[in-house]
Formats: structure tokens, sequence, C-alpha cells
């Protein structure tokens, strides 16, 4: 879980073909066919920000969540520039804890493929439930165990721009289905440059084991769709977004 130290500093730069408004906009589409307007939404593995941003923009009181301080550094820069009332913990999702109960609860950018137990896929779905106010929504997307062996693994990308670039090299191991990215970061200082290096860990899932996981920790899975569309995923979807509910609460108070 240890990841996004060096390249913290870069992560933007290299994300922004990520089109964040249009991952936004989908969210509070689902958000507001389930009737949640407004209060509070958890931002799981926020990273920099980007999404949690975008939410508090559409008016839900965003908490965000992440294990790197380095990347919470600059969620809060972004949070100073923009006047937005965000709550940001610096905390692991695997252990997560929050005040109270939350509307909903959004982890994008793949953020749970880096959960490589299946153990610790259910520990995080479980407390995903147990903050969600009864009938409470979780969304999310994942890489799936197709996008490492057909597309991710074993390849290398590189990227130069004026102030940074990088190497990525990634290695895929087909019986443990953990995908190993190594990070080779170069960024510019005044002449001259500092490397740095970091390694990172995700694990491909299957459709069929994040619904088992789901259902093991008490969560109803209401949709699958195949990378931020209607579509439903099929054999060869790289990104699948998973709509589910928390449902253990809600039986309990209409009985």
């Amino acid at each position: 879980m240890e990841a996004y130290t060096g390249f913290a500093q870069v992560y933007d730069t290299f994300m922004d073909n990520v089109p964040y408004e249009e991952w936004a906009d989908y969210y509070k589409e689902i958000l507001r066919e389930h009737g949640i307007m407004d209060g509070i939404v958890l931002d799981l593995g926020c990273g920099t920000g980007s999404m949690t941003e975008l939410l508090a923009e559409q008016g839900y009181d965003m908490i965000g969540v992440d294990n790197s301080e380095e990347m919470l550094d600059l969620a809060m820069e972004k949070r100073a520039a923009s006047g937005q009332d965000i709550l940001y913990l610096l905390q692991d999702m695997r252990k997560f804890e929050l005040y109270g109960t939350v509307r909903a609860v959004i982890s994008a950018c793949d953020s749970v493929n880096y959960l490589t137990e299946p153990g610790d896929l259910v520990k995080v779905f479980s407390l995903v439930n147990n903050y969600l106010d009864p009938g409470g929504l979780f969304l999310f997307d994942f890489n799936t165990e197709y996008k490492y062996r057909e597309l991710l693994g074993d390849t290398t990308i590189a990227e130069n721009r004026e102030e940074c670039s990088f190497i990525w090299e990634n290695y895929y191991d087909l019986q443990e289905r953990i995908n190993e990215y190594d990070l080779t970061i170069f960024v510019r200082e005044g002449e001259l440059y500092r490397k740095f290096e970091e390694t990172h860990f995700q694990r491909g899932y299957t459709v069929s084991e994040v619904a088992d996981a789901l259902r093991e920790a008490g969560l109803e899975l209401v949709a699958l769709y195949d990378d931020f569309t209607r579509e439903e995923p099929g054999e060869d979807s790289a990104r699948v977004c998973v709509v589910a509910r928390e449902c253990r609460k809600c039986c309990e108070v209409s009985r």
C-alpha cells in the first residue's frame, strides 16, 4: 500500500488525460438517480483531490481519505485555492475510521486494485458498508484481470514533459495475478533533474470476485457498467464501474 511518494509531485501532470469532469458527472447522475442530491460523501483513495473537488462543487459535503501524505498535501493545496470545505484524512483504506455515517462512498481510478489480498477487498467493503447510511450507495471502478493480462502486462510506457518525465515498466504475474509497476521519475529542479524510483502493486480482479466480496461484506450489487458507460461489461472490458448499496441497516430500519 506504500506508494505515490516521489510520483505525487507529478501525478496531476501525467493524469491530465483522465476525464475527471466526465467521471464526476457520471457519479453525480447515478447518485441523483438514487435520491442522493446532497449530504456527506466519502472519496476513498482520493489522491490529490481532483474528484473530491469536483463533487464538492456539485454541492456534496466531501471527505477525502488517502494513505499518501504527499498526495494529500497536494489535495489540501487545491482546497486552499478553491475554498471548498473538504475534510481530508490520512488513513489506510483497509482500516479507515469516520466520525459518523455518510450518504455515499466513491472510489475512483482503480484504487481498489491496490488491495492485493482478496481478504482486504472484503475488509474494505465491510468498512464501507458500516459507514454508509441505510440504503447508501458505494460507487467505484476497478481494472479487470483482462486489462493486466492482455493490455498492461509486460509493457513499458514512457512520457517526457518539459518539467518532468517518467518510465513506467509493467510486469504481470499470471499465477498471482499481481501487476508490478516500476516507476522511474525525473523532476526538473533548476538546470538539473531529480530522480525518483518507486514500485506499485495492483491485483487483477474478475467481476465475479468483486461481486462475491460485496456480498460477503453485506452490500447489495445494484449494477455493473463498462468503463463509465451504461453498457454491460464484457469479457474484454478493461475497467468496470460498480454500483452497490447498503442493505443491512436499511432492512433493520424497515422492520
